[in-house]
């Protein structure tokens, strides 16, 4: 099955070169939602096409709380838990930038940015929920309602950029890419977390694979984000199969949702993933990459 005469819309938005083959791959779904992913032949990408869901709507006080179809879980409701996580990663983002411009896309209410300016960041959130936006700012994380093709930043100003499970919910790639680089100053750190679609995890499990969702948009690979952000001025690039923190981090903050000591259990499939990443890369789909313009 190929596109029709509408595919052009994703031709145009191709952050590569735009020279796009793009034919049906299979038919995902999740609860109620239909996903018809597609493949591009020339650059790897994936997406869900058409796309007949109001993505910037499913971001309301619902998708936190957990009454929605498609919902998140609520930070704020183990905060202390999550800071393991983000503690242990600033701590890592440190090695390479101690202190500057800090901006998180996707920053949701603010936790993980919190952590940042007490570790020296100046920080600042763009969010395109309202109702997170609004309670990061109420507790003091500047934070910037709407898209990043939205924002206006000034150029060259940030020292570090993350977008932790966000690329893939961003539209109109090209220009977010481009966006990322002028808003990055030279030498600064961008990080990125999403999955590898390159990875034997998501080559497995096909359809079923999931992070298959209804608020994603693109899919990308390890290789064709080194080739996108090679073509956006990026040079240098470090990889981390999994996460780019330790193992103890990530048990610790597992203990936030544990509610008998039975839950403990958990711990052995949580370490069994995370070493499984590190030890045998490309044989889990999680990755995040650190790429200096």
């Amino acid at each position: 099955m190929s596109l029709d005469i509408s595919g052009e819309e994703l031709k145009k938005h191709c952050p590569l070169d735009k020279n796009c083959d793009w034919c049906f791959l299979f038919r995902s779904t999740y609860n109620y939602y239909d996903l018809p992913i597609h493949k591009c032949n020339t650059c790897d990408l994936q997406t869900i096409y058409p796309n007949k869901y109001d993505v910037k709507a499913m971001y309301n006080s619902s998708y936190y709380l957990g009454t929605a179809n498609y919902s998140y879980l609520d930070e704020r409701k183990q905060e202390g838990y999550e800071s393991f996580v983000w503690d242990a990663r600033i701590r890592n983002i440190k090695k390479f930038k101690k202190s500057g411009n800090f901006l998180d896309i996707g920053s949701s209410f603010g936790g993980f940015l919190n952590r940042a300016k007490i570790a020296g960041f100046e920080t600042f959130g763009i969010e395109v929920s309202e109702y997170s936006s609004q309670y990061a700012n109420e507790r003091g994380i500047k934070t910037f309602n709407g898209s990043i093709l939205e924002a206006d930043f000034p150029e060259n100003f940030f020292d570090v950029i993350t977008l932790v499970e966000v690329i893939e919910h961003l539209d109109k790639p090209d220009l977010v890419f481009e966006k990322l680089t002028k808003f990055l100053k030279p030498g600064g750190l961008l990080l990125i977390q999403t999955a590898n679609f390159d990875g034997k995890q998501a080559k497995e499990e096909g359809p079923k694979y999931h992070y298959y969702l209804p608020g994603h948009l693109y899919y990308y690979s390890l290789s064709n984000l080194k080739k996108i952000l090679t073509k956006n001025g990026f040079q240098n690039f470090t990889v981390y199969h999994g996460v780019d923190f330790p193992l103890y981090a990530k048990l610790l903050k597992s203990m936030g949702s544990f509610r008998t000591p039975l839950d403990y259990i958990k711990w052995f499939r949580i370490s069994y993933y995370h070493l499984k990443s590190k030890f045998f890369k490309g044989s889990t789909s999680s990755m995040v990459l650190y790429a200096f313009k």
